[in-house]
This record gives C-alpha cells, structure tokens and sequence, in this order.
C-alpha cells in the first residue's frame, strides 16, 4: 500500500528554525546590554508613535461611542456575535418604546376620555416616536463614523503592525549578522558573515522604507476620520432636533389639556422658536430669587401654556418679580410647583 506523505521542505524548517533562534538570542543579549541594537531615525520613531496613539484613542473612541449608543453590555455582546457570523442583527424595542407602549395601555386601562388617563397615551405616543428616533440615530451613527473607524482598526492598522512586526525581525537578523561579523575568526568565516550582512541590510532597508511609508499614510487617514466626524455630529444635531421637536410638540399638547395639575416647565429651558410670552418666560429661570413674598389669589385663573400656574380663588402662593421684570407677570411657586402667575390676579400679603 502506498502511502503518500504530505511535502514538507526540511531545508526550509532547518532555516526558518536558525532565524527564529538566532533572534531569540539576540534579543536575549539586548536586554542583558551584551550586544548593540541599530536605532531607527527620529523621524520614523515619531511616525511609529503616532500610529501607536492613533490606534489606542481609536480603540478607546470606537468602544466608548458603542457604549453611549447602546449601553447595554450584554446588547453589545449579542451584535458583535451577529456581527461576526455575517447575521441580520435582532430588531430589539428600546426602552423608550417599552415605556411608551406601557404609557399607552395604561392611558387605555385609565379611560381615554379622564384627563390622566388622555395625558399618558400622548406622552406614550411621544415616546415611541423617541425611540424610533433613537434607532435611527443608532444606525446612523454606526454607519457614518463606528463602522469607518473599526474598518480602519481591522485594515489598515492591523498591516502597519504586521509590518512593523516584519521590521523587528528583519532589525534582529541585521543585529545578529552585525555581532558574527565582529566575531569572525576566519578569512572564510568574514566574507561569509560581511555577505549575510549585506543581504540583512538590504532587507531592513526595504522593510524600513515599506513600513514608512504605511506610518505616513496615518495623515490621510486622519483627514478622513475628521470627515467621519463631521457626520457624526451632523447625525447627532438631527436626531437631537427631531426629539426637541416631538417634545416641543407633546409640551404644546399636554398644555391644551388643562386639567387642575398644570405642566411644571423646566427651568432655564429656552424655546428658540416660540416669538411670544411663552418664549421670554423660558429665559427666566425660576427659583433663583430667594425674595418670595406670599400672595392670594383673588379669582380662579386657568393657565394658557405650560408655563404658567392653574390658580385657584382664596389660595395663597409665594411669588417674586421676574428677572429681567416682567409688567404683567410674575414668578409663582405652588409646593414643588413654579411657574408664572399674572399680577392682576394676586393681591400681596407681605410688604
């Protein structure tokens, strides 16, 4: 019976096995300061660092933006599973659309037709709308800038360091050729060690200029992570501005509701595009005049906007003047509630 034997080139294990020995000994003898190490120019030293540092806040950049998009480990972990198997991603609700649809059957279980009741399902609504905005800024911001940033990590960073891995190797054999030169005993011996030299110069000079030049390219592609980054921000104004608008609009809403608990706004909230009242309110951020004075309510008043306080007859609130003032309003405070109140309804208590 025949049996066929796989090739395998014993001169080229013999040889492989020498090199690799040779430069383990070498490297041995650096680190004890028995044998001398060629140093590579500044310039290239400076490049290699470069490279070395855009690798690492690369890294850093790609993980802690993967973190802000999706804070979940464990949501990360199952989509670079999928990622790496080459399968469709599971379409996953986010937390934002888990609390919406909660939101809209509870508002159902409430009644539609009871103020709270109304006022959940909206906020609900709006909070879907969130969370499909949010994952399209997910996916957005994954195609736009994660997805350049890792492909320049797994392409072009990886051949540098190879590279640079070859570099090494090829320094360590022209080391080693150097150190049997100096060593030669023979005629025989000297000619034969001063031919490897050669050919170990010439093959770290050839790896050198090949490495170099990859080192260099770190420029370039920096200029087009920047344009990566542009996106990235762009991506982010849009999305921000689609959910200031969906709660713009939800803030509108639940003002028109009414009802006897009126809408706390946020303070030092500023609406860019309300051109009314409502608009030099939230430029006055309430609560930082300690001056409250008490006042009562003269007659019931019911707030136009969720920037004013429901006013109930006889009721006694604390109020202080606006900052910058305000002729016809001022600021009230219910309990935990601010807002604004008119002065034609109030009659102070305090002088």
């Amino acid at each position: 019976m025949n049996i066929k034997m796989p090739d395998f080139d014993v001169k080229k294990f013999v040889k492989d096995a020498g090199s690799t020995l040779s430069r383990v000994v070498q490297l041995t003898e650096e680190k004890l300061g028995t044998s001398e190490k060629t140093e590579m120019d500044r310039h290239f030293e400076h490049l290699s660092e470069r490279s070395d540092c855009a690798r690492t806040w690369t890294e850093k950049i790609v993980r802690d933006t993967e973190a802000a998009l999706i804070p979940n480990p464990a949501n990360r972990v199952e989509d670079f599973i999928f990622e790496k198997i080459e399968k469709q991603k599971p379409k996953r609700l986010s937390n934002l659309e888990y609390l919406g649809l909660d939101m809209i059957e509870g508002g159902g279980e409430f009644g539609q037709d009871g103020a709270y009741g109304s006022a959940l399902i909206k906020v609900g609504q709006a909070e879907q709308k969130l969370g499909s905005c949010e994952r399209d800024f997910i996916g957005s911001a994954g195609m736009c800038f994660i997805q350049p940033l890792k492909k320049f990590l797994e392409g072009e960073m990886k051949t540098i360091t190879k590279e640079k891995g070859i570099l090494e190797s090829k320094r360590l054999d022209l080391d080693a050729c150097k150190n049997r030169v100096r060593k030669a005993r023979s005629m025989l011996g000297q000619q034969t060690a001063e031919r490897d030299l050669r050919v170990a110069q010439s093959e770290f000079d050839r790896q050198a200029e090949i490495t170099k030049l990859l080192l260099e390219g770190i420029s370039t592609t920096q200029a087009t992570h920047l344009r990566h980054l542009h996106a990235f921000v762009e991506s982010q104004v849009r999305y921000y501005g689609q959910c200031n608008k969906i709660m713009s609009d939800l803030q509108r809403e639940l003002a028109s509701l009414g009802g006897p608990q009126p809408y706390v706004p946020v303070a030092g909230y500023e609406d860019d595009e309300a051109n009314g009242l409502s608009g030099r309110v939230n430029n006055i951020e309430l609560g930082v005049n300690p001056g409250y004075k008490r006042a009562r309510v003269l007659c019931s008043y019911d707030a136009k906007d969720g920037t004013e306080l429901n006013l109930t007859a006889n009721e006694v609130i604390f109020v202080c003047e606006c900052n910058p003032s305000n002729s016809d309003y001022m600021n009230g405070k219910q309990g935990l509630l601010k807002g604004l109140v008119p002065k034609a309804f109030l009659e102070l208590l305090d002088d």
